[in-house]
């Protein structure tokens, strides 16, 4: 799944309603026709991830992202985010929590502190990167 089926995907993981029809996401993504639409939501039903019910299209299974590129993102409520953000979030807090309980310099708290600066810089990058990836 890549191209426009990608960004058809990830506006029904969007929407907030159960259903989408053609219109809705030709206005959406901005199609020429609804035809176009339809093709891509139609690709869709054939991969498995949608239903077609009296014209209207519905995911099957709405919570649950883990198709192609989506596998490294999460759905919680109506956002979708990428999973490093919950990692690099955790290594944050710890990195605070580290910083704001320091009391002795020497060899051990400034090996944690680098440390937790790369761990934090990577995590950041990575959610960062995964970010720039997802369908626009």
């Amino acid at each position: 799944m890549q191209g426009n089926t990608l960004r058809v995907y990830w506006a029904m993981l969007q929407d907030t309603k159960n259903s989408t029809g053609p219109r809705d996401i030709q206005r959406k993504l901005g199609f020429s026709s609804p035809n176009l639409a339809v093709y891509h939501l139609e690709k869709l039903v054939e991969l498995g991830l949608a239903e077609k019910n009296l014209g209207e299209y519905y995911l099957l299974d709405k919570d649950r992202v883990n198709v192609g590129i989506f596998k490294n993102f999460m759905k919680i409520g109506t956002y979708i985010l990428p999973r490093q953000i919950l990692y690099a979030s955790m290594w944050s807090t710890l990195l605070i929590f580290l910083i704001l309980t320091f009391k002795d310099f020497n060899y051990y708290s400034v090996f944690a502190l680098v440390l937790g600066l790369l761990g934090l810089i990577i995590f950041w990058f990575e959610a960062w990167k995964s970010w720039t990836l997802r369908p626009k």
